[in-house]
């Protein structure tokens, strides 16, 4: 389909009608809900001052995902938010194709231990966990490997690979020498 598109001449619009009301019709987990209003699917209008709106109309804990640079760490912070996820991925708008783990320590320096910093995206192994949280990291998200799991053998397969995870993290925690979470520092990876 993907090859073949580029010699489609047709208007897309023979096919499928604009906006965000008729890119979900076919979902089910939209039925009943009044999406007429949605005008934006990937959150270009994201300011400092929608956060703060969000914050005013939420009793929610507020969470920024796709901060990768020291400077909008600061302004997470600043603005009151509880917690940041690193994230080159977050809402499909920010691609820079900078890795996680390259932005992750000029992040951590900069919130400074004052709210949590997660962090996402090429996560892939035990070995990968580590060092995210030997750079500083709170807590490591996964979303692929799960999914292979998931797409292979259902539940069974998510838990093998958590479990294959788990196994891997321990691992490299022994051969680090560190017994505990708290013992993995930055001296833990070269």
């Amino acid at each position: 389909m993907f090859r073949a598109r580029r010699l489609d001449s047709r208007e897309c619009s023979v096919c499928h009608k604009g906006g965000f009301a008729n890119k979900v019709a076919r979902k089910s987990m939209f039925d009943g809900l009044d999406v007429s209003k949605v005008t934006n699917l990937y959150g270009a209008g994201m300011t400092w001052d929608f956060v703060k709106t969000l914050q005013g109309i939420t009793k929610m804990r507020v969470v920024l995902k796709g901060i990768m640079t020291g400077d909008d760490a600061g302004k997470a912070v600043k603005s009151g938010v509880d917690a940041i996820i690193v994230s080159n991925h977050g809402g499909r708008a920010e691609e820079s194709l900078q890795s996680t783990i390259g932005a992750l320590p000029e992040v951590v320096e900069a919130v400074g231990g004052r709210i949590p910093v997660l962090m996402d995206g090429g996560v892939r192994r035990g070995t990968d966990v580590l060092k995210a949280l030997a750079l500083g990291a709170t807590a490591v998200g996964i979303g692929r490997p799960y999914c292979w799991g998931l797409a292979a053998f259902g539940q069974p397969g998510v838990e093998a690979v958590l479990a294959i995870l788990q196994r891997e993290f321990e691992t490299i925690m022994r051969q680090t020498g560190a017994t505990n979470l708290r013992e993995i520092t930055r001296a833990s990876v070269a």
